[in-house]
């Protein structure tokens, strides 16, 4: 499916229509702002307005209903999905919680420098802690192999430098590890597939 991305700033602002144009603008370019819309129409009409009215109308990913019933089947819907945004990496960070069937989000966490990795490790540990206090073992979709990877080790293994910009963000990784240490959970951490599902439901819609 085309897409059109509009980069509010960034080294040449504009629509894009294509991610690796879109990426040639914001790659470098501190506190990058830019978005990905579905029509040429849509993305002119948010380059005309505001980078903050765009993201605060926050599309609600619904599930893919245009798969096979095979594929479908494959994917438990009694589950959440969670996500993280980067304008920039590192740069202003995300994450996210939704439910799986109807994209409702669940929770909304934002920083002003971090990355990816960290958001979704973050966001991950979020969901695990939500759940532990409610006592459900409800299954927790991510698109990120190393966040699994670092909730099952314990430990956000970021390359992120500690500065006062991201003392924070620090704090909070701190407290997440320490959760991770002192608690068990019963949760399934599932890989969402990708390649076979398209996009999880939690994905911010900006690549």
């Amino acid at each position: 499916m085309a897409k059109y991305y509009v980069v509010w700033e960034g080294n040449e602002p504009g629509i894009y229509n294509s991610w690796t144009a879109c990426q040639l603008q914001i790659k470098g370019y501190p506190g990058a702002r830019y978005k990905s819309f579905k029509t040429r129409e849509l993305a002119e009409a948010a380059y005309s307005g505001n980078y903050e009215d765009s993201i605060s109308r926050k599309d609600k990913p619904q599930k893919p209903t245009s798969l096979p019933d095979a594929l479908r089947s494959e994917i438990n819907w009694d589950s959440i999905c969670v996500d993280a945004a980067c304008s920039g990496n590192p740069g202003k960070m995300e994450y996210q919680g939704v439910h799986t069937t109807d994209g409702a989000q669940i929770f909304h966490q934002a920083f002003p420098l971090g990355t990816n990795n960290i958001g979704e490790f973050l966001g991950i540990v979020h969901a695990l802690a939500l759940f532990h206090r409610a006592g459900k073992d409800t299954p927790i979709y991510t698109d990120s192999r190393n966040a699994m990877i670092w909730v099952n080790k314990k430990k956000c293994r970021t390359k992120l430098a500690r500065t006062a910009s991201t003392k924070q963000l620090y704090e909070v990784i701190e407290r997440a590890e320490q959760w991770l240490a002192t608690h068990t959970y019963k949760n399934p951490i599932l890989k969402w597939q990708t390649d076979r599902w398209g996009e999880i439901p939690a994905d911010f819609g900006r690549k």
